[in-house]
């Protein structure tokens, strides 16, 4: 598939709470591979933390969602939906990441039903794993 959607096209996110850039790989309602890179600009590193600037690991698993989000949203079944976290299982966060790092973002849906689903992701930073979690999503209307 060329010509991938721009994420905001999908996703009712915004800034500074829209946390894929680009994506670059599109299978709807089964998976997406998107991008997002953090300049250093962001709200979030002033705090945490000042000397050693981190992406904080909640915002990695946001991330993920959204990849998800992507793929779900994509698919004709969800149109006018919105997937809300319904719950986040195995949760790991492997290395840090920080200002200049792009994440490369893998969502994969699992079994979808039409009020809730099952997905799961991977988040690495140049081929290094960073996070991975299983996530639990309910569908509701926008």
């Amino acid at each position: 598939m060329e010509g991938f959607p721009d994420p905001k096209d999908l996703l009712p996110h915004r800034h500074p709470f829209l946390l894929v850039d680009e994506i670059i790989g599109l299978v709807p309602g089964e998976s997406c591979t998107a991008t997002w890179t953090l300049t250093g600009d962001e709200w979030f590193f002033a705090g945490h933390f000042p000397d050693r600037p981190t992406l904080p690991g909640v915002l990695m698993v946001e991330a993920l969602a959204q990849a998800a989000g992507v793929a779900a949203l994509a698919d004709a079944k969800f149109a006018g939906k919105i997937p809300l976290f319904g719950g986040i299982d195995k949760a790991r966060f492997r290395r840090q990441v920080g200002p200049g790092d792009t994440l490369t973002l893998e969502g994969r849906l699992g079994r979808m039903g039409s009020r809730a689903g099952k997905g799961a992701g991977t988040a690495s930073v140049n081929g290094k794993l960073a996070c991975e979690a299983e996530m639990l999503f309910v569908i509701a209307d926008l």
